[in-house]
């Protein structure tokens, strides 16, 4: 892992971040942050605990369904060590993903192809929801919130953008002569710019395919997988929503759970786009102008913004890290080779 660039980037967001609260007001969002009830704000961290207890507890059903032995809190620990690389790095919350993987093959002697699949299962099984979600979303914000045309665009052309890339990759996932296709079109087009021979990895990725496949077409296709899974996502993507609602009822703002989901699900969608870490900068800003837009003062948004990403973003970043010399401090380094 290039940590220069991570800190750089990670740098570039907090500047972003720092910019926005000097143009809105310091000092009246220091002061909107003095009078915050600290109950409901250890309430949220709690609601945070439980997600994070419900994502383990999917990707374990998962598992199960694949007959791969694994401990729930050795599992937990991989989830907290992938969430983290997630945030610290700019992929579009797909970071983590391969390190949970690699992880989980090192621990149960499981094919990486094998563990590989259960992440994107775990992955498409949190996608699904959140895609229905985000639609409904986008509906109650357009009839609620007077946007201007170019933002209305814009939030219709993401989500129809978000929608096409979700079946475009499903597709890759589960249909073997198009995944084939797809990865020898992207190594034809890596060899015109990359000198070195890369056709190894071609080879090692094109043979890993249909194992991959095979795993992941299994999980879609089992209901009892599917349906748990399903089922387990909703709950998460509720509480997350919860979560946002009571950090605002610490600041006793009186706002709408509609009008919570519909911005936390869209500043959600806008942090999958692969730009700085965690989507640190774009994520904050498009809660704070959205909840303006609704409203509610800009410095108010803002802090409840800080206290909401302090809770999923800085805190879940800081377990992952404490948690990552379980696994041995240069894991993340043998991803990258492996």
């Amino acid at each position: 892992m290039n940590y220069k660039k991570v800190f750089g980037l990670l740098l570039i967001g907090l500047v972003v971040l720092a910019a926005m609260i000097i143009f809105i007001g310091p000092g009246e969002i220091i002061s909107a942050l003095k009078q915050a009830n600290m109950n409901y704000v250890l309430l949220a961290i709690i609601l945070q605990v439980i997600t994070m207890i419900l994502w383990n507890l999917r990707w374990s059903v998962i598992l199960g369904g694949l007959n791969i032995a694994h401990k729930k809190i050795t599992l937990f620990a991989m989830l907290l060590v992938g969430l983290a690389v997630n945030n610290l790095t700019p992929s579009g919350r797909g970071g983590g993903e391969p390190v949970r993987a690699y992880l989980l093959s090192k621990n149960t002697n499981s094919s990486f192809k094998t563990t590989f699949a259960t992440v994107m299962g775990d992955k498409l099984f949190d996608i699904f929801p959140f895609t229905i979600l985000a639609i409904i979303a986008m509906i109650y914000l357009i009839f609620t919130v007077h946007l201007s045309i170019v933002m209305l665009a814009t939030l219709i052309f993401a989500i129809i953008l978000f929608v096409a890339l979700l079946i475009f990759i499903v597709y890759i996932c589960i249909n073997e002569t198009f995944g084939v296709r797809v990865i020898r079109w992207v190594f034809r087009q890596l060899n015109k710019v990359i000198k070195r021979n890369i056709e190894p990895y071609e080879i090692k990725i094109l043979n890993s395919l249909k194992g991959f496949q095979t795993s992941l077409l299994y999980l879609l296709k089992n209901k009892q997988i599917f349906v748990s899974a399903i089922f387990i996502s909703f709950i998460a993507w509720f509480l997350e929503i919860m979560r946002m609602y009571i950090v605002f009822m610490a600041f006793g703002v009186q706002v709408s759970i509609g009008m919570v989901a519909a911005v936390f699900l869209l500043s959600t969608l806008v942090g999958m786009i692969p730009t700085l870490p965690g989507g640190l900068g774009a994520i904050d800003g498009v809660m704070i102008l959205v909840y303006s837009l609704s409203g509610i003062p800009p410095f108010i948004s803002t802090a409840v913004t800080l206290v909401e990403r302090l809770i999923s973003f800085w805190m879940v970043s800081v377990l992952g890290l404490l948690t990552l010399p379980y696994f041995g401090t240069g894991v993340l380094d043998e991803v990258d080779i492996n």
